[in-house]
């Protein structure tokens, strides 16, 4: 099984045992995530969490926990045990991330449209003590609705913000339906351009694509931006491109497709049931 299959059924073993989750929002942004710990992206310590010189992580679309909670756990900063007590009492995992419950939260986010204000305020930090750190912030396109986002995106054009990337999972679908039906924020690279920021564009699902647009030719001076082009739901076919699983978990029916899609056995989900 690959390793992005595995992260994908992980993702769904905790969803399953906590009996709730943003699962299709989660299995868009996975490898998003998951190139920025595991592909030498980011510089971070999982022993030591808090230590100064990392870069930061800010999870803006909160709902998408999931993955990177199991990101996070495939990185070392917490056992698997964990992930098996999400969303229940005694577990460190909640339905959205909190920044003092989990080793490697570096943000409370949940509320759209709050993350990348939190990354401007941290990149500017940084730039003001001289720090190398960098901040990448993960929102959704949906969530670029949010007017907080296009105030923040004008302050770290303003002061120049060269150490903080904003990656937008664009997957058109937001909670409701397709973004196009509600509110596109259309033409967001001219937008973006337009405010001072460089964009460069990558398939969110293919982590050599993001490795590349993520490390290299980058001018100083100007705050970075990944439009990353993604499926919700991807990785199960049940919910791929499908508005209707932004919030819900399967039925008896489709959970045989999810078990079957996923590689789950059913000793796998007793397991789990175990824990509730």
């Amino acid at each position: 099984m690959s390793v992005l299959k595995n992260i994908r059924k992980e993702i769904f073993l905790a969803a399953y045992g906590g009996g709730a989750g943003h699962l299709a929002s989660a299995f868009s942004s996975a490898e998003i995530i998951y190139t920025l710990y595991l592909e030498n992206i980011m510089k971070y310590n999982a022993s030591e969490p808090d230590r100064t010189g990392r870069d930061y992580f800010i999870l803006s679309k909160g709902h998408g926990s999931l993955a990177l909670y199991t990101v996070l756990c495939e990185a070392g900063f917490f056992p698997r045990s964990e992930l098996r007590k999400f969303c229940r009492p005694g577990g460190i995992l909640g339905g959205e991330p909190h920044i003092f419950d989990a080793p490697g939260i570096e943000a409370s986010t949940g509320s759209l449209g709050h993350g990348l204000s939190i990354g401007v305020g941290m990149a500017l930090a940084l730039k003001s003590d001289n720090m190398p750190n960098h901040v990448y912030v993960l929102v959704g396109d949906g969530e670029c609705q949010e007017g907080s986002i296009w105030e923040a995106v004008m302050s770290a054009a303003a002061f120049g913000l060269d150490n903080l990337t904003m990656i937008i999972d664009c997957n058109h679908i937001q909670k409701m339906d397709f973004i196009e039906k509600i509110m596109s924020p259309d033409n967001l690279a001219e937008k973006l351009s337009v405010f001072g920021w460089q964009i460069k564009h990558a398939c969110g699902h293919d982590t050599g694509e993001l490795k590349s647009a993520f490390t290299g030719g980058w001018d100083t001076g100007r705050p970075r931006c990944v439009i990353a082009e993604t499926i919700k739901g991807k990785g199960l076919s049940l919910m791929e491109n499908n508005p209707a699983w932004h919030w819900r978990m399967p039925n008896k029916k489709e959970l045989k497709t999810f078990m079957s899609e996923l590689n789950i056995t059913q000793e796998e989900l007793d397991e789990c049931k175990g824990h509730i």
